[in-house]
Parts: C-alpha cells; sequence; structure tokens
C-alpha cells in the first residue's frame, strides 16, 4: 500500500513539475512574442521617422538664405595706369584683371591686390580710345578697344593653369584672336565713339557707331569677318562684310549683340531700344522699337542675362527689369517685359550677370549690392559693398566671388556663398515666364543640351500627373475589385470561390515591370488602333447582359434548376467574351461610317482633342490592373468575415438578401472596405515602373485623358542616376520624394482616422 501511494506521489510531482515547465515556457512564448512584437512596431516607426528626417536633411539646404562675406580690401592695383573700363576674375577666383582706359591690363591676385603681371594692348601710336566693350563672357573672354582714327583692336584674356610641385600656378596671358594690327572699321577715319563685339569660332561681328564729321553725320556700321579656309593656304581668309544701318545715331548710348551673332540691339539714352535681326549680315532688318523704361526716367545700365536671350535693364528710378523675346499673337517675334526687380530708389549704376546660371549682380550709387536670381524671382542677398560711388564690379565665373572698385581707389573682394538661387516657393508651385515662352506656365524640364538653358523646376505638373494616373486607375480599379469582392463574398458559391479569390489574389504577384513592359508595347498600339472598340465595350457589354439575363427567364425551368446556386458568374463569362468579340469587330466599320475615318482623328479635327500613344487611357487600364487584386483581397475579406448571425437575422426578418447586403453587410465591413480602397490608392499614386513605361513621361499639365502624363515617383526613378549628387537639381528630386512621402502619409492617417470612426459607429451591428 505504501509503495502505491509512493508510486502516485512521485507521478503526481511529475506532472506538476512538466505542467510548471510548459506553464514557464508558454509565458517565456508569450513575453518573447510581446516584446517582438513592440520591437517591430518600434523598429517601423523608427525606420519611416528616419527616411521622413534624411529627406529633410538634404532638401533643408535649398532654402538656406544665401551669404557674403567681405574677405579683404586693398588699394586699387597699379592705380597709375587709368581708369577701370572693365573687371574681370578667372574661375578659381585667384587672379583678377583691370583692363583700363590707357591700353593697359593689370592682372592681380583677388585676394589680395598683388600684381602679378602688367601687359600693354597693342594700341597704335597716334591714336587713343575712344571706346570699349566686352564680347559675352562665357568661354570667350573678348574685347574690344575702339579708337580714334576708325580702327580697332580685339584682345582676348586666358589664364593657363600648371601644376609644379603639386602646387597650383594660373598664368594669365593676352591673345589677338583676329590678329595683332588693328582692324579698319572706318574708311574715313572717324572715331568709333560707341562698339560691340561677338567673337565666334568662324566669325566675328563688330557694330559700331561712329562721330559725327565735317563731312557728314555719324553711322551705324556692322562688319563681320568670316574665317575661309582654303585647301592651298595654311591660314584662313577673313572675307569682310560691311553694311550701314539706316537708323538715326543721335543719342544711342549702347549696342549689343547677343552670343550667336543674329540680334543686334540699339539703345537710346530717353530709354528707346531698337531690335535689329542681322542673320544676313549683308542686309540688317529693323524688327521692333519700344520705350523700356518710363518716361521719367532714364536707362543707367544694360547687360545680357546668361544664355543672352534676355536683356537686364537698369533705371534711374531703381528698377530692374527683364526684358525677352517671345512671340506674339500673330506669332511675331517681339521684345516683353517678362518680370521687374525693384532694387533701389537709387539709379543703378551696375548690373552683372552670373555667367553659369539665370542670376544677377546690381549696384546701386549708394554702393548697396544685390544679388537676385530672375527666374526664382529671388533676392538672395542685400550688402553694402562700398561708402561710395561704386565704378566697376564683376562676379566670378562660378558665382562663387565678387571684386568691386569704388570711386575712393579701393577694391573689395568678397566671397559669396549661393549654392542653390533656382529654387523658391513661386519657381516650385507657381506660373513662371520662362525665356522664350509666350506666357507663364507650370514646366518641368531640369536639364537640357544647351549650357545656358534655364532650369524649370515646377513640381505642379508632376503632382498633377500623380493624381491624374491615380485617379483614372482608381477611376477603372475600385468598380471592378468592390463589385467583384461583394459578389464572390456574399453571393458565389463556396465551391466557385475558392478557384476565383487565389486567382485574383495571384494577379498581385505579377511585376510591375512585366504590366508597364505590356502596358507600353502591346496594350497602348493596341488601344490607339482600336479606340472605337474599347469606348464602345462599354456600351455593348452591359446591353450584352441584359439580353441574356431577359432570354435566361425564357430556358426551361427544369434547366435552370440544375444550375447550382452562386455559379452565376460562370454563365456569365462566355457572354461578356462574347459582347467584347463583337464590340471590336462591329467597331471597325461602325467607325469608318459614323466618323469617315478613326475616332482618333475626329476627335482632333472635330473637338481639337490630340491623342498620344500612351496616355492616361493605357496607365489608367494597366494600374488599375495591379491595384484590383490588392483592393479585392482586402475589400472580400473584409465583407466574408461579417458574422453570420447578423446575415441570417436579417434574412429572418424578412429582408432581401439585396437588402441584407446594403444595409447590414456593407456598412458591417466599411472599415476594411474603406481600408481596402485607401491601401489601393497609397499603391497607385506610389506606383512607378508602369508609370514610366506607360506614360509617355510627358509633364503636361492636361486633364484629357488621351494625354500623357509624369508621376512624382517617375520622376524620380528617371532623373535620381542622371542628377549631380549636392546640386540643385539633386536636391529638388529628393524634395519630390518628400512631397510624396507627405501626401502619402497624411493621407493615410487622414484614412486611419476615418476607419477608427466608421468601426466605432457600426460595430454595435
Amino acid at each position: 500500500m505504501s509503495e502505491t501511494n509512493t508510486h502516485v506521489k512521485y507521478s503526481s510531482t511529475i506532472k506538476q513539475n512538466s505542467s510548471s515547465y510548459h506553464e514557464r515556457w508558454r509565458l517565456m512564448k508569450d513575453l518573447l512574442a510581446r516584446y517582438g512584437v513592440i520591437a517591430g512596431g518600434l523598429s517601423v516607426i523608427f525606420a519611416v521617422v528616419l527616411i521622413f528626417f534624411y529627406l529633410l536633411y538634404v532638401v533643408f539646404p535649398l532654402f538656406i538664405s544665401a551669404k557674403a562675406e567681405l574677405i579683404s580690401q586693398y588699394d586699387v592695383p597699379e592705380k597709375s595706369l587709368g581708369k577701370t573700363v572693365l573687371l574681370e576674375m578667372e574661375e578659381q577666383n585667384e587672379v583678377g584683371a583691370r583692363f583700363t582706359d590707357s591700353g593697359q591690363v593689370v592682372f592681380f591676385e583677388a585676394a589680395t591686390g598683388k600684381t602679378v603681371l602688367v601687359q600693354a594692348v597693342a594700341i597704335p601710336q597716334g591714336a587713343h580710345i575712344t571706346s570699349f566693350s566686352q564680347g559675352s563672357p562665357v568661354n570667350e573672354g573678348a574685347v574690344i578697344y575702339g579708337l580714334s582714327d576708325g580702327r580697332a583692336v580685339i584682345v582676348k584674356h586666358q589664364y593657363k593653369v600648371t601644376y609644379p610641385n603639386n602646387k597650383r600656378v594660373i598664368t594669365p596671358s593676352l591673345k589677338y584672336p583676329l590678329g595683332e594690327p588693328p582692324l579698319v572699321l572706318d574708311d574715313s577715319g572717324s572715331a568709333l565713339e560707341k562698339i560691340a563685339v561677338k567673337v565666334g569660332e568662324d566669325a566675328t561681328s563688330i557694330v559700331v557707331k561712329t562721330a559725327d564729321t565735317p563731312k557728314g553725320p555719324g553711322k551705324i556700321r556692322l562688319v563681320n569677318f568670316e574665317r575661309e579656309q582654303s585647301l592651298f593656304a595654311d591660314e584662313a581668309a577673313l572675307k569682310r562684310t560691311d553694311s550701314v544701318l539706316d537708323v538715326p545715331v543721335a543719342g544711342i548710348e549702347n549696342i549689343l549683340i547677343d552670343k550667336e551673332g543674329s540680334n543686334l540691339y540699339l539703345v537710346s539714352a530717353d530709354g528707346r531700344l531698337s531690335f535689329f535681326d542681322i542673320s544676313d549680315k549683308s542686309s540688317p532688318v529693323l524688327k521692333q522699337a519700344q520705350n523700356v523704361v518710363k518716361p521719367e526716367y532714364k536707362i543707367s545700365a544694360i547687360t545680357f542675362l546668361n544664355g543672352d536671350l534676355s536683356l537686364m535693364i537698369g533705371d534711374s528710378g531703381g528698377l530692374v527689369s527683364q526684358w525677352s523675346m517671345v512671340k506674339n499673337a500673330l506669332n511675331r517675334p517681339e521684345m516683353q517685359r517678362i518680370r521687374a526687380f525693384k532694387v533701389s530708389d537709387k539709379p543703378i549704376v551696375v548690373i552683372n550677370a552670373e555667367q553659369r546660371r539665370k542670376g544677377f549682380m546690381t549696384i546701386d550709387a549708394d554702393g548697396n549690392m544685390g544679388i537676385y536670381h530672375s527666374t526664382a524671382e529671388r533676392e538672395l542677398i542685400t550688402k553694402r559693398v562700398s561708402d561710395s560711388l561704386p565704378s566697376a564690379a564683376v562676379l566670378s565665373p562660378r558665382a562663387n566671388a565678387l571684386l568691386a572698385e569704388s570711386a575712393d581707389g579701393k577694391m573689395h573682394f568678397w566671397h559669396v556663398d549661393n549654392e542653390h538661387p533656382e529654387v523658391s516657393i513661386r519657381s516650385l508651385w507657381q506660373q513662371v515666364w520662362y525665356e522664350s515662352y509666350p506666357k507663364p506656365d507650370y514646366i518641368w524640364q531640369s536639364s537640357s543640351a544647351n549650357s545656358d538653358f534655364e532650369p524649370k523646376y515646377s513640381l505642379t505638373p508632376l503632382v498633377f500627373g500623380t493624381l491624374k494616373a491615380a485617379f483614372y486607375a482608381m477611376l477603372i480599379a475600385m468598380p471592378l475589385s468592390l463589385m467583384g469582392a461583394i459578389y464572390t463574398a456574399y453571393f458565389m458559391a463556396p465551391g466557385m470561390r475558392q478557384y476565383v479569390k487565389p486567382t485574383i489574389e495571384l494577379m498581385g504577384a505579377l511585376p510591375t515591370v512585366i504590366l508597364g513592359f505590356l502596358a507600353g508595347l502591346w496594350l497602348a498600339p493596341f488601344i490607339e488602333e482600336h479606340l472605337a472598340g474599347l469606348l464602345s465595350l462599354f456600351m455593348i457589354i452591359p446591353v450584352g447582359v441584359m439580353l441574356f439575363a431577359y432570354a435566361f427567364q425564357y430556358i426551361p425551368k427544369p434547366i435552370r434548376q440544375k444550375i447550382p446556386d452562386g455559379w452565376d458568374a460562370a454563365l456569365l463569362m462566355p457572354v461578356i467574351l462574347l459582347s467584347g468579340w463583337f464590340a471590336f469587330t462591329v467597331s471597325v466599320p461602325l467607325e469608318a461610317f459614323l466618323f469617315h475615318g478613326t475616332l482618333r482623328d475626329w476627335f482632333k479635327s472635330e473637338l481639337g482633342i490630340g491623342y498620344d500613344q500612351r496616355n492616361a487611357l493605357v496607365v489608367g487600364i494597366a494600374m488599375g490592373f495591379a491595384v484590383i487584386p490588392t483592393i479585392f483581397s482586402i475589400a472580400e475579406d473584409a465583407i466574408f468575415s461579417v458574422p453570420k448571425h447578423l446575415t441570417v437575422g436579417s434574412l429572418a426578418l424578412g429582408a432581401t438578401p439585396w437588402q441584407t447586403m446594403t444595409k447590414v453587410v456593407l456598412l458591417t465591413a466599411s472599415p476594411g472596405i474603406f481600408s481596402a480602397v485607401m491601401i489601393g490608392l497609397g499603391r497607385a499614386v506610389g506606383e512607378t515602373m508602369i508609370v514610366l513605361m506607360a506614360t509617355g513621361n510627358t509633364p503636361v499639365m492636361d486633364l484629357s485623358i488621351f494625354q500623357g502624363l509624369r508621376t512624382l515617383a517617375a520622376n524620380i526613378a528617371v532623373e535620381m542616376p542622371e542628377s549631380e549628387v549636392d546640386s540643385t537639381h539633386y536636391r529638388v528630386l529628393f524634395l519630390a520624394a518628400l512631397v510624396l512621402f507627405l501626401f502619402t502619409f497624411i493621407f493615410n492617417t487622414l484614412a486611419e482616422i476615418i476607419r477608427q470612426r466608421l468601426r466605432e459607429r457600426y460595430s454595435s451591428l
């Protein structure tokens, strides 16, 4: 008996120990699962926050204010050699150049003023300098001296960079691109009062205003030298073309030639601007003459903006206006003022344009300096560079340094930090009037083969394209997926549902790059060829289904009863396929009969609606196909999970299946259905490959379903590999990513709030 009790006690002890061990192991697993879920959730939150702050970190420099700092101040180098007519600075900001009215060129260290080299321009004896002008500073560096005897000297300053002992040494020098002997521009020997030059590789154009003489009044002469290479000569010969402009010369204060050598501008003291087409050097044509300042003001400074497509005109009232060549309503080019900057109340004495961007610097009569960007319409820097009247100033080629000379004989060297002047709220989100465009517009065009290109960073067409693509995708996906989910979860037979639901969910596993490939290379040409057939589907398929439903009533009852409940969809499949085939077949002769050609041509000729092969319709179908599985799966699960006692109770109270569906099931499942729609919308907004391959990537703002688009995600995917790290383009792309991130975050947050309210409202059912 004692042995039995002992065995029982021993067995009981083992069971207790085993139970205690399993209990501890279960508690440990619960604890691990609990903290694992917490750690995973916190990791997701941390990753999202980290992504947000990284995007903010990259984008933030776009909105940092520009800065200017005085580095040094010193006496004008070699002041005794004459008055400064032009200041220049090479790319590394190490060597400056001072061109004087005596024909001397002083090269000096920009930071200290120490003279590096003094070189005299080859001015012939017996002649003195009467005029001076600078050619286009970009990749040219040429200047011209007009002389008192009707001749001129063209000289070019250049800088050779060497690295002896791994130390950079910059050696300045002068070069005569058309030879050292002076060029005879006026045979009568009249003094050249005003002069302008454009030096090119194959041709050089010079325009001069000659002085009045006893033999007659002065003239505006155009002289063009063109290189002609002979097969039997070692050096190219210069072919000369002369012409005289039929225009009054009195009062002309400035002459400008654009860098292409095709446009000439004459500026009068009273503010009158005359524009000539000099493409044909033998016969210049006056295109336009107009006043560009108010009658009470005078032009005090004028220069080309980078690219020579616009003129920056400063007046005696402190206003700087930008005038550009645009086409008017008659499609004729004319000068128009596209923007203006109120810089000061004092006259503008210096305007200097940046050589690589659309920015410019101004200095007024009080010595106040301002740096602006034309496209962004931003005032970037305002500083006082001198207490006396400035006489000359220049921005470095990289626009990161400033050299200014004042009337008190001092030179001022400034460092400028201005990395991203192109970006502003206006340039990103508002209409901007770009050069050569007839009116302000929203445009994204971030790069070009031309170095004078004006970047266009408007995010508005990208946001518009993103919403347009998502709208048309949801317009196609929502009705199909939600109606399919309702029918599958509530009306379809379980035997059929077990095949249909996994099949549709399997569609979500298709790579979007495959869908985009098919959409771009097969679907887009197919829709273009069968547009009428596609549109007729929306009429013929509903009619076919209704006709089949009407005919189904007349099928003998014994045959109808053999069809199991919930298998009706299987009967409709051949009807839909047959209706679709009929729609595409009948549309060809019908299109020719009704529209006397193709439907696309009729849209263009009668309604003015263009058609792009890769358009929003193609994107809507392809991206809708990609979004359908997501919406269908979540919505179907939500509807199918509605407790059966609710549906049974509703039916027991006398409600029809359709009433039960609309009044009970859908309301109870509404939080899940809403989540399905929001997740599908998020998928559509963030989709990349389909819109990348099926839209044509045209950033246009057009509501037409037959026009292309460009989305934020596709734009980032296309341009990020080509952008320079830390450039404005690079950071604007990250700004686009931040906009997309904030859009989805805010939208999903609002969606979650709505979903929670729906759950609270219908949880009592």
